[in-house]
């Protein structure tokens, strides 16, 4: 057993701190100038547009998501305890200054989130009246390698609907049974009731849970988050100091002393900040695939306000929570990190609210673990739907094993589980970056036919891969060219 977890730590060293950070960054800056640097042009507009959808209540048929919906459930999934664990071990061991690196790569992955939509809209499928779509639709269909899109799915399965799922029901346990006194397995079986009568409910309740819990939880832990800076302006301005002089030199803020360099501040930065927002994990793009939208394009700026909602906002808030509380320690035994990042956060909290702060972070954590399991879950059952043709009895099947994963997933120490999520995740993602890269002439191409559409007036987009049965009769076609549905048909 230990030859094997040695095996597995060597095999997330080099993927992570190696392999991927450069990989997704590279392919982040790739895309960013191919695309023109859509962060600055094309997020607030897309915004504007998503709140204006859900003031007017956007009508949705059935086996599809609105946008917003689809937003909501990818940054269900991306805000986890990555966003605020992750970030507080990464401010730990690399310093403040590993905050700026964070955004750094949250700002690349907003160009890299958006091929992975665009991608996964535009070969998306239909099965059995739902669309399905994501890394391995786009793998098989727009590069034809099906080798590759059924190692994708077989990863993503393991990564994030058995061992992810585990991962996840462990935070929420042990989160609520110390902060509330109550038994584990008392936790354990209300997890998983609220989790099987969500996941029976199939993609409409997903989206429905979605879109309400996900923005009162993203509102709330901000909120907490701006009242201890509020409640701590006269280190506001130190605090931002320490960011970016910690960025390029750590050891002129007491790094020195554990001998913190600018290679572990980067390091940390960017690797914390990858995983907390996912982009190009090849994870969201499953939830983005199934938005019923015009074009696209739509969809692939709205899935970068999902970036910015996960790392500027609450990754940032958890950053700030622990600079002005005074929280923030250097001297964290590497034994201990993710264990003390939890509790100097904590202690952030508890500095402006007393004793409800261990309570607030504690309610959060668990509504943050509980979306990433339904989120996940998603994501894992449109592979499920990949390798098996979408069968229900299979489906069933894997709901079974899903809610007994999250059942053992409480009761079992945690650290190696999370070690085996790191590798199936960083092995899903390789396949999915290649992806994008070869496929990244095609995303210029979406862009640049929703521009002229857009100069038209006219934006549609014709899915050729969706195949919807009951929609394929030639007046309809003619009227979807004429832009008078956004039905699309194959």
């Amino acid at each position: 057993m230990e030859g094997f977890r040695s095996t597995v730590g060597l095999l997330n060293t080099i993927l992570w701190d190696y392999v991927l950070i450069f990989a997704l960054i590279g392919v982040g800056i790739y895309l960013t100038i191919r695309l023109k640097f859509p962060q600055f042009s094309r997020v607030f507009p897309a915004l504007k547009k998503m709140i204006n959808g859900i003031i007017h209540k956007e009508k949705v048929e059935e086996g599809k998501m609105s946008p917003f919906q689809a937003l909501s459930t990818a940054v269900a999934a991306q805000v986890g305890t990555g966003n605020i664990v992750g970030v507080a071990t990464a401010i730990a061991a690399g310093g403040p200054g590993a905050a700026f690196w964070m955004i750094v790569s949250a700002f690349f992955g907003m160009a890299t989130i958006f091929a992975e939509s665009v991608l996964a809209q535009k070969y998306r499928e239909n099965k059995d009246g739902e669309l399905v779509g994501g890394p391995a639709y786009y793998i098989k269909n727009g590069l034809k390698s099906k080798n590759m899109s059924i190692f994708f799915s077989i990863s993503c399965i393991v990564a994030l609907g058995i061992v992810g799922i585990m991962v996840q029901s462990n935070s929420v346990a042990g989160s609520v049974s110390t902060a509330f006194n109550v038994p584990v397995m008392a936790v354990t079986i209300g997890l998983a009731i609220i989790v099987t009568l969500i996941l029976m409910g199939g993609m409409g309740r997903i989206a429905s849970f979605a879109e309400t819990v996900v923005p009162v939880m993203a509102a709330a832990y901000i909120l907490g988050s701006l009242a201890i800076i509020v409640l701590n302006l006269n280190v506001l301005i130190p605090a931002l100091t320490s960011i970016f002089l910690g960025a390029f030199t750590p050891n002129a803020i007491g790094g020195g002393v554990l001998g913190i360099t600018v290679q572990q501040t980067i390091r940390y930065g960017l690797a914390r900040g990858l995983f907390s927002n996912e982009a190009g994990m090849g994870s969201t793009p499953h939830s983005h695939a199934v938005a019923d939208t015009k074009h696209p394009a739509e969809q692939g700026f709205t899935a970068m306000i999902g970036v910015f909602i996960s790392t500027f906002l609450i990754c940032t808030s958890t950053v700030m929570v622990n600079l002005v509380s005074g929280a923030y320690s250097y001297a964290l035994p590497a034994s201990e990190m993710a264990k003390g990042a939890t509790i100097m956060t904590q202690n952030g909290f508890a500095s402006g609210f007393g004793s409800f702060g261990g309570m607030f972070l504690s309610i959060c954590l668990s509504f943050f673990s509980l979306t990433t399991i339904v989120g996940w879950y998603f994501f894992a059952e449109s592979n499920v739907k990949f390798i098996f043709n979408g069968k229900k009895s299979t489906l069933t099947i894997f709901k079974v094993i899903v809610i007994s994963a999250l059942v053992v997933g409480t009761m079992i120490e945690a650290e190696f589980v999370w070690e085996l999520a790191d590798m199936f995740t960083g092995i899903m993602a390789i396949p999915n970056i290649v992806a994008m890269f070869l496929l990244s002439n095609e995303v210029v191409s979406i862009l640049n036919d929703y521009d002229s559409k857009v100069k038209l007036g006219n934006v549609y987009w014709e899915y050729e891969y969706q195949d919807i049965k009951e929609e394929s009769s030639p007046k309809k076609r003619e009227a979807f060219r004429k832009g008078l549905t956004t039905t699309i048909i194959k």
